[in-house]
């Protein structure tokens, strides 16, 4: 399958990418530094661009089959970047006709917030991250109203770790029993594995052990 990755040197594309790669997928690594993934493979097109850059968008999507978007903000916790960025993504997916769009939040977006403890509601999402909180349920919205074959992966806070293909999805937004935590290994795993399941079409799965 021909994937192209929006995010692709942050700590989860990273993952996707070399996953994919194992997989046999042909990937398109869309960065403003795609030279810092390191990586060396046939299957593997290695693209510099600016998310906010429309044209540049739109080539990298043109011809795909499917579109992972795991855009982040780096070490800053205010910027609309995830929203906006995702926003052109939706738009050069809907001009060029490709339907497959998985993104990924986070866990306490939309009705996952239940899911959440005190520290996560309050001082986390309340306080510490709240503007990157607002960008993440913004960008959903933006998911939501576009016209594509879409899925919202909502994991929880990021570990290091392996690949473990062990972990809870879908679970429903009353259960306070997640550990709201999660490999970075593992969401990738989870979000590949959207590639062949349509179980999760325009649903919003939680993430967690």
């Amino acid at each position: 399958m021909k994937i192209v990755i929006f995010g692709a040197t942050g700590t989860i594309g990273r993952h996707i990418v070399a996953q994919a790669l194992e997989q046999g997928h042909l990937c398109t690594a869309f960065s403003r530094h795609p030279e810092k993934l390191d990586l060396k493979d046939a299957n593997l097109r290695l693209v510099q661009g600016d998310v906010m850059d429309y044209q540049a968008v739109e080539q990298a999507v043109k011809g795909q089959d499917a579109v992972v978007c795991v855009l982040g903000s780096g070490k800053k916790l205010t910027g609309t970047i995830r929203s906006e960025g995702t926003q052109q993504i939706i738009r050069a997916m809907e001009k060029t006709g490709v339907r497959r769009f998985i993104c990924q939040s986070t866990l306490g977006a939309g009705d996952s917030w239940n899911n959440l403890n005190f520290y996560w509601k309050y001082l986390m999402f309340g306080f510490i991250l709240r503007k990157v909180f607002v960008d993440h349920q913004l960008q959903e919205l933006m998911v939501k109203q576009s016209d594509l074959d879409w899925t919202i992966v909502r994991p929880g806070a990021f570990i290091d770790g392996d690949r473990t293909g062990q972990y809870r999805h879908g679970f429903p937004p009353n259960d306070r029993t997640a550990k709201l935590k999660i490999s970075r290994a593992d969401v990738a795993d989870f979000i590949l594995s959207q590639l062949v399941n349509d179980s999760y079409w325009h649903q919003t799965p939680s993430l967690s052990y």
